[in-house]
């Protein structure tokens, strides 16, 4: 089998090709079909040389998977951030979608704790993840506060 350069590439460092694509819808609806929300489920793989293992999922990595394949099947370029990895301020800023000197703002605010690095400043993913958690749930207060001022003008 014969794999061209750019599809030996990560997943994370390009688009998924068509068949990937393709793998990934059919491998995520038969996760979905067997995964038991109760308790764990067993999948039965295969290997190269035809010997079946045996797998159990439990309900939360079934999830996982499940999501990591459903953003694969639709094309998505998918990058796995462990909670303990520590982000350059770059990489921490295309996480929110903002700009670079908007998050070193929002750092030299006292919004998340970082660390620095010689001079470089560092920011742990857990860190991000939940300051981007609580911004999304103000945000979505505000929608919802709005919407409601919206419905009691009418």
């Amino acid at each position: 089998m014969t794999i061209s350069a750019s599809y030996a590439e990560k997943i994370g460092d390009r688009l998924p090709s068509a068949s990937e694509r393709e793998a990934a819808n059919h491998l995520r609806k038969i996760l979905a079909a067997h995964a038991s929300p109760a308790d764990n489920s067993r999948l039965k793989i295969v290997d190269p040389a035809g010997k079946p293992t045996e797998v159990f999922l439990t309900p939360a990595l079934s999830e996982l998977l499940i999501e990591l394949l459903r953003h694969i099947g639709k094309g998505d370029a998918v990058t796995l951030v462990p909670v303990t990895q520590r982000l350059t301020t770059q990489q921490a800023a295309d996480l929110l979608n903002v700009s670079r000197p908007y998050f070193v703002g929002l750092l030299e605010k006292g919004e998340m704790p970082f660390e620095l690095v010689g001079r470089h400043r560092r920011v742990r993913a857990n860190d991000l993840f939940e300051y981007k958690s609580a911004r999304d749930s103000k945000r979505a207060k505000a929608l919802d506060e709005l919407a409601q001022l919206d419905a009691d003008y009418i």
